[in-house]
């Protein structure tokens, strides 16, 4: 006898009940996510995570907190020999080269590809896309949370100091620092011994080379030069206006950091990233007036865009099938506009494609007060077309050498060392951790 439709259904059903299989009860997949942010931010990534569970029926992310970049780096490149790394990795801008050299990725390109999905991949900004993509333009991995660095003031401060300009040059920082000083203010500036916003930020929109072969893109055998630029000045104009107390230290380790600095009022102007400016903004108290602005240029030069910060996803490779797709999937979720607006808003990054930007502006995102100035961070990094000494750094061992300069600077400013004699010797110093990692990875050639 032959079974009716319904009772062809009963039975399929009954089947499935009986070995736990239907496809309504299938276990998802799930895969790893780690990333280095902490805090509020950390607090936002988790936020994304559930966003992505609560739709999916067939994958689920599980989201871990290394608490910090150096770590997420380190942890990743531990559990990859181990064999336990994660399926998706946050890593910063400085672990770029190594996470490269290291080939324990699937290129972002063909990773979506393999997995069905068409992506305009012209549709990131590219400055902030050829941070992390190969000589050809091709993305290794994918922008997240980006940003740049800005320039913070207390607008209410400068009123009250007689100060009706806005800083756009370091001429007139140092004009506004002596107006500040003269009205009572007792830190004018704040700053720490942070290299992004005062080495490399600096040097980018200066058109100031940090190292030899663009900044490491062209080969390994890059040297550092940071201490033959116009970098020397700025410092020695740094250590000048610190000398006068216009400029304060403001460190973790001193009690206080430059964004607590700010918010508090105790400094009226900071540099720091994009992505502090929703902190500031719930921060500072009810009715303070500040504003941002691009970063100063010396007087006379013809400004450049700006080095993108913060870091990107990496897919790593020796995972099982199952988890790419779920992994393609959780970053083509990311990429929506809808995805790329949420992101923006609840933490201050910038959105990382020209259509989330384009939509965000289109909506008003940027006229509302809250965040009002965070379009500059996307003027700032499109000022113009990128070139060898504002396409990003391609050094090994950057996170070293970053350490080497900050040290350099601590040196400087805290026991009054010779500027350009702690210079050389931190580019010394950053040369021989080149030279190792040129060692390690012989015979390697950039793509």
């Amino acid at each position: 006898m032959r079974l009716t439709v319904l009772q062809s259904a009963l039975a399929s059903l009954l089947a499935a009940t009986a070995f736990g299989a239907g496809p309504a009860y299938a276990e998802k997949t799930k895969f790893e996510f780690w990333y280095g942010l902490s805090g509020d931010l950390g607090e936002r990534v988790q936020d994304a995570c559930k966003k992505f569970n609560d739709m999916q029926a067939d994958y689920e992310i599980i989201c871990t907190s290394q608490n910090g970049y150096d770590a997420t780096l380190q942890n990743t490149i531990a559990a990859y020999r181990a064999k336990k790394q994660p399926a998706i990795t946050q890593i910063y801008d400085a672990g770029t080269l190594d996470m490269m050299l290291s080939g324990a990725f699937v290129p972002a390109k063909k990773l979506m590809a393999d997995n069905g999905y068409t992506i305009d991949w012209t549709n990131y900004f590219s400055g902030i896309a050829n941070y992390y993509a190969t000589a050809a333009g091709e993305l290794n991995s994918f922008p997240f949370n980006s940003s740049t660095a800005m320039f913070y003031y207390n607008v209410d401060a400068f009123q009250k100091a007689g100060i009706d300009f806005k800083p756009e040059t370091w001429e007139q920082v140092e004009e506004a620092a002596r107006k500040l000083k003269a009205a009572g203010f007792e830190c004018p500036l704040g700053f720490n011994f942070d290299t992004w916003a005062m080495m490399e930020q600096f040097s980018a929109i200066h058109n100031q080379p940090l190292a030899t072969k663009g900044n490491g893109y062209q080969g390994l055998d890059a040297e550092l030069v940071f201490n033959k630029t116009k970098f020397v000045d700025h410092v020695t104009f740094f250590k000048k206006m610190a000398d006068e107390k216009l400029f304060v230290v403001k460190t973790k380790q001193l009690g206080m950091d430059i964004v607590p600095a700010f918010t508090s009022q105790t400094c009226q102007m900071i540099q720091t990233s994009i992505a502090d400016h929703g902190t500031v903004g719930k921060t500072l108290p009810e009715g303070v007036k500040w504003e941002v602005a691009m970063l100063p240029v010396w007087k006379g030069t013809q400004r450049q865009n700006s080095l993108v910060g913060g870091a990107s996803l990496w897919v790593m490779a020796g995972r099982p099938e199952a988890e790419y797709k779920g992994a393609a999937a959780f970053l083509n979720f990311l990429a929506t506009p809808e995805m790329a607006q949420w992101w923006s808003t609840v933490t201050g990054y910038i959105p990382v494609t020209k259509t989330g930007f384009e939509g965000m502006k289109a909506n008003g995102f940027y006229d509302k007060a809250p965040y009002k100035g965070r379009e500059l961070a996307i003027a700032s990094l499109t000022y113009t077309p990128t070139s060898e000494n504002t396409r990003g750094i391609r050094l090994g061992g950057f996170t070293q050498i970053r350490k080497e300069a900050s040290t350099a600077l601590e040196a400087i400013f805290m026991q009054n060392a010779d500027v350009q004699a702690e210079l050389d010797q931190a580019a010394e110093r950053g040369n021989a951790v080149l030279r190792r990692f040129e060692k390690t990875y012989a015979g390697q050639k950039l793509n």
